[in-house]
């Protein structure tokens, strides 16, 4: 069947959960999204976009997955059995269930359960966050999810000041890429990879999974996973002993070196080999590229906080910088955290003043947790999904599905199609997809502030998160005129319209054609220690954190190793076709995930390239298809996060099988990667 032919494109940003807010060109015919591309409105992104953002966001917006109408359950909870009603109904519905609970049992018996599904500034929490702060329902922890341990190890070390912009990338004559799969998660980065390298630039890759930026990298340190700071605090040591400090930058602007390399200093070259499954010619070539750098440039992605040491891996990793000098001159830096240039005002768009005294923060990894447990006083007694699917995100998502499958639970679910979340809703709320409302975009992987507006109108009876939450607002008579301010006042709350960057114009009438760079106030480039300073209370870049020692133990990064009793351990990094579990509806993503397995695994226990295979610990089992290759190390398996429940003959997915009660050295993050699991052939081969 032909696409309908393009009247007019339209332009828009992409809202999903990725470090490069591309801006989009979008074709519209009769009301409908028949074609997305990339446009030239943000010279960062400059027209590429990913190929699941092209190929499968009409499907995603018009498709037979959307939803158009409120829905009520009508079969048992999980079973998808649903029936329409209309919007007064749903609002009485909603009214009445959240009422009965705070009624037994207090208003923080309600849990809203989003995370960052849109990432726009008013989509993503405006006013949501304003509705249950009135309502005084339980606060929710979202970072340990994803993004805080990363988010944490850098303000660590340099405050809320922003990192490097990755343009200035082309610039450095060693790039070393630590944990990020640039061409799946970071796209725009790996064009700028690319200018370095014709250049003459060096790029190491270090990373337990050989990716396509791995296969261009000049030196390719495949490490076992969760050891990341192991590597760095032996390299630390090697640089100390080939004195390769830059001790003039330490002494302005490094604290807390001596603690830091006392636990360095604990690391043999041999003990390094050991733990991070590495050869010594690596490492030395390592030590010699950092050594003979003018101008490192580091990019660490968010795959590394996904460890029990990844607070700490990170941490190490980033202060190598600060050791040797390589920040405060264009191509050394840290590209890292640039959207904190951004002059956000989340407080006057969220509202936290309206948040009782006293109200409790529950960790979202802990939810599942949390749902099951008799003795939480006061218990969860109704849950709001919206911007998220936690059956196919979270850790443990067993647990997860039987705390939502209780009876006694009341749920209510607002998305743009129908997930496996959603089935569990006992009300399910019809949302606009982001071509379908105005919203204003900062980034965490670039600094260009854009903005959109609909590019077709709501597709059915379906509500931007605004208006959901203002008829909420209103039917819980929630009268302050707060609840009532409109998507253009809200854009206005979230971004300071006296910001000198932004020319005199109101976030809410930034131009749609063209992104606003967010340099520095006085317009000079974002340098670390040279335009910008560490925003520490030492106003130095601190190796030695006394936050992260008062509240985790680990004022310096340090290594513990995670036990297992199963021979296997399995990484679940992103996937190329899906922004975490957005698409998983699609076709493309239906079929059974593929898991890549070392042929050394492979051959002992007798699995065979793209044969169907189980894959199993305490917590579950999944059904896969088998790739046999060398592209992880031998005891590391990989298959791809986000994936739906009809994608395994089990009805479960590699999250099933991922800990929510193991956590991260600093923040109680997910410690997704620490899974670790056995194998083997199902009887039949695809």
């Amino acid at each position: 069947m032909r696409e309908p032919a393009v009247k007019e494109f339209k332009p828009s940003v992409c809202p999903l959960d990725c470090p490069d807010t591309c801006s989009l060109s979008v074709g519209v015919s009769d009301d409908q999204v028949v074609q997305v591309r990339g446009s030239q409105a943000n010279p960062y992104t400059a027209g590429a976009i990913c190929e699941k953002v092209a190929k499968y966001y009409p499907e995603f917006v018009h498709g037979d997955y959307r939803l158009t109408r409120p829905l009520k359950r009508v079969g048992p909870r999980g079973s998808g059995e649903f029936e329409p009603i209309s919007w007064d109904e749903a609002l009485d519905r909603i009214h009445r269930g959240l009422s009965r609970a705070i009624d037994e049992f207090g208003p923080q018996s309600v849990l809203p359960l989003n995370y960052a599904g849109p990432h726009g500034q008013i989509s993503g929490g405006s006013m949501d966050r304003r509705f249950f702060h009135q309502l005084g329902a339980s606060l929710l922890d979202r970072g340990p999810l994803c993004g805080v341990v990363r988010g944490t190890a850098y303000t660590s070390l340099f405050g809320n000041a922003p990192g490097m912009p990755p343009e200035q990338i082309t610039q450095a004559d060693v790039i070393a890429v630590w944990g990020n799969n640039v061409t799946v998660s970071n796209l725009h980065l790996a064009r700028v990879i690319k200018s370095a390298r014709e250049k003459d630039a060096l790029l190491i890759v270090v990373d337990p999974k050989r990716t396509r930026i791995a296969e261009q990298a000049h030196l390719y340190i495949q490490i076992k996973p969760g050891t990341d700071v192991v590597l760095a605090l032996g390299l630390a040591a090697e640089l100390e002993r080939l004195d390769a400090f830059d001790n003039r930058f330490i002494e302005r602007w490094v604290e807390g070196v001596d603690p830091f390399m006392h636990e360095a200093r604990k690391y043999t070259v041999s003990d390094v080999l050991g733990i991070c499954g590495i050869n010594q010619q690596q490492f030395e070539q390592l030590a010699e590229i950092y050594a003979g750098a003018k101008r490192l440039a580091l990019s660490i992605g968010n795959g590394i906080e996904r460890g029990h040491s990844g607070g700490s891996s990170l941490r190490a990793i980033m202060s190598l910088n600060a050791l040797t000098g390589q920040l405060g001159r264009v191509g050394a830096g840290i590209f890292a955290k640039p959207g904190l240039a951004f002059p956000l005002t989340p407080e006057k768009l969220q509202r936290p003043d309206l948040i009782p005294a006293g109200t409790r923060t529950l960790n979202i990894v802990d939810v599942g947790r949390h749902l099951l447990d008799e003795h939480l006083d006061p218990p969860i007694k109704a849950v709001f999904i919206y911007n998220h699917n936690p059956v196919c995100t979270h850790p443990d998502q067993n647990r997860m599905r039987r705390g939502l499958g209780r009876e006694d639970l009341f749920v209510v679910g607002a998305d743009i199609v129908m997930t496996d979340s959603m089935a569990y809703a006992d009300v399910v709320l019809p949302a606009c997809s982001h071509f379908e409302f105005d919203d204003i975009y900062a980034a965490y992987g670039q600094s260009y502030l854009q903005r959109a507006e609909p590019v077709i109108p709501p597709v059915g009876e379906s509500l931007p998160n605004t208006e959901i939450f203002r008829r909420l607002a209103a039917r819980f008579g929630f009268e302050d005129p707060i609840f009532l301010e409109t998507d253009a006042q809200l854009m206005d709350a979230a971004v300071d319209a006296d910001d000198p960057r932004l020319n005199g114009y109101r976030p809410s009438e930034l131009a749609l054609d063209r992104a606003l760079l967010m340099n520095t106030q006085d317009e000079e480039a974002i340098l670390m220690c040279n335009t910008v300073e560490p925003a520490t209370a030492s106003g130095k870049i601190e190796l030695y954190s006394d936050e992260l020692e008062q509240g985790f133990g680990y004022g310096v990064p340090r290594y513990e190793a995670v036990e297992s009793h199963l021979p296997l351990m399995l990484i679940s990094p992103s996937s190329s076709k899906r922004t975490n579990a957005t698409f998983g509806s699609d076709a493309a993503s239906q079929l059974t995930e593929m898991i890549e397995i070392h042929p050394d695994d492979a051959d002992a226990r007798g699995i065979n390239d793209r044969q169907r295979v189980r894959l199993w610990n305490e917590l579950g089992e999944v059904e896969l298809t088998a790739r046999v290759n060398d592209s992880v190390a031998p005891g590391v398996v990989y298959s791809p996060k986000g994936t739906w429940l009809n994608t395994s003959s089990t009805g479960q997915t590699v999250n099933a099988l991922i800990s929510a009660d193991l956590k991260t050295d600093i923040m109680n993050g997910a410690c997704y990667n620490d899974t670790y699991v056995d194998c083997a052939p199902l009887e039949s081969a695809v």
